[in-house]
């Protein structure tokens, strides 16, 4: 909004509101005072630390209604693409582990279920995940296997009408903290799914602590070892890898809009800086340099929420493509990490410390460039598409 000196937000810059319903404005604003009141206060201490109360934060993103926003029935708040986008950035511009703990839950693990599981499936575990009283993790990076899924040797054989599931997964978020993961496994007839609680005998989660980035997200390591299951753990609508990858989709999407988050937040905070720090007689921001950064900042962060509401407007109408998603997450991870690396800039010395937000959202945005689909896989997916050729093998 205007202030009376004339000063303008990057967002009335491009009037993004103009372009927003009622309902998605009143949506934002939920989510925006859910951030500033319980976690922006603690967020720096949580990455800090290395440690977040998962299980309070799910609860209370469970009361607003933000876990599995986007899905319809067994307690899900069926709200659009759009406004499970603004969610998403409004969540990922207090930090990037926010986003994520949200985007596993509702777009991998609950929306596995709710498009590929059973109606046991579903009445068991939704309804508990969209209150946050259950969290969900999804098990299908490995090792030795990222950006070829087709590739894992996670292995789920028969045992009479059971299944007998071995394998690690790696990289996995709320890993630690799950009461139920979705894991994907070779079978013999191919790739599947299932549903595992997590107290299953021969399974365990071991929390990865060694981390520069995502800080404020529990990442894990599953071990399956001989976890037997019965038939009714399979997700049977699941019968390929292209179902794991339409999840990875849904979160991607997510991303387009969440990375921008972090992207306001530090470029809002390189503004806040210049107007106060004073150099030379006078704030940095009257510079042109520092003007040339902050404008140049803006227009990236603009285009890319402008990209973001077009894919979002497009999967509302069913008619988004994966490569369209490619298109959002390659540009708006890209330049949201520039965005926060300029923005230290401006900030000097204190940009590198926790007191402002740039740094760690620039180590976390790291972390969102490579999860999901890599830069590179983006890349070439859009290659793909622009000229008819894979050039993935």
């Amino acid at each position: 909004m205007t202030d009376p000196t004339g000063i303008v937000s990057p967002d009335e810059l491009f009037a993004v509101d103009s372009l927003l319903s009622d309902e998605e404005r009143d949506i934002r604003a939920s989510v925006r005072s859910l951030v500033e009141r319980s976690f922006a206060p603690r967020i720096a201490g949580w990455f800090e630390s290395g440690r977040i109360p998962a299980a309070e934060l799910a609860r209370e993103l469970g009361d607003l209604g933000l876990l599995g926003m986007h899905l319809h029935g067994y307690g899900c708040a069926g709200t659009s693409a759009v406004a499970y986008g603004l969610a998403c950035l409004e969540l990922e511009a207090c930090d990037s582990g926010l986003r994520s703990l949200v985007s596993v839950q509702g777009s991998l693990a609950m929306f596995a279920i709710h498009t590929y599981g059973s109606e046991e499936q579903k009445e068991r575990w939704l309804p508990e995940m969209a209150a946050g009283r259950a969290i969900g993790c999804f098990g299908l990076t490995e090792p030795d296997f990222g950006s070829n899924p087709s590739g894992m040797r996670t292995a789920a054989r028969r045992d009479g009408d059971d299944w007998i599931l071995t394998g690690t997964k790696m990289w996995i978020t709320n890993g630690s903290v799950a009461d139920v993961a979705v894991v994907w496994a070779r079978t013999e007839q191919g790739i599947a799914g299932f549903v595992v609680p997590t107290d299953t005998p021969g399974f365990t989660a071991n929390p990865i602590t060694s981390k520069l980035s995502l800080r404020a997200s529990v990442t894990s390591e599953l071990v399956m070892d001989d976890v037997r299951l019965p038939s009714s753990a399979r997700l049977p609508g699941a019968t390929s890898l292209r179902a794991p990858l339409s999840c990875l989709n849904e979160a991607r999407f997510g991303i387009v809009f969440g990375a921008l988050g972090a992207a306001r937040d530090c470029l809002e905070t390189a503004v806040d800086y210049a107007r106060t720090r004073v150099q030379f007689g006078r704030p940095i921001a009257g510079y042109q340099l520092t003007q040339q950064k902050l404008a140049d900042m803006s227009l990236e962060y603009g285009k890319g929420l402008l990209l973001a509401l077009q894919l979002g407007r497009r999967k509302d109408a069913g008619l988004i493509r994966p490569e369209q998603i490619s298109l959002g997450k390659l540009n708006n991870v890209r330049e949201a990490i520039a965005i926060a690396r300029a923005a230290r800039t401006i900030l000097g010395a204190n940009g590198i410390t926790t007191e402002y937000p740039v740094l760690r959202h620039a180590n976390n945005l790291e972390s969102v460039l490579t999860y999901e689909g890599t830069s590179e896989m983006h890349t070439l997916m859009i290659g793909q598409a622009l000229t008819g050729e894979s050039a993935f093998r």
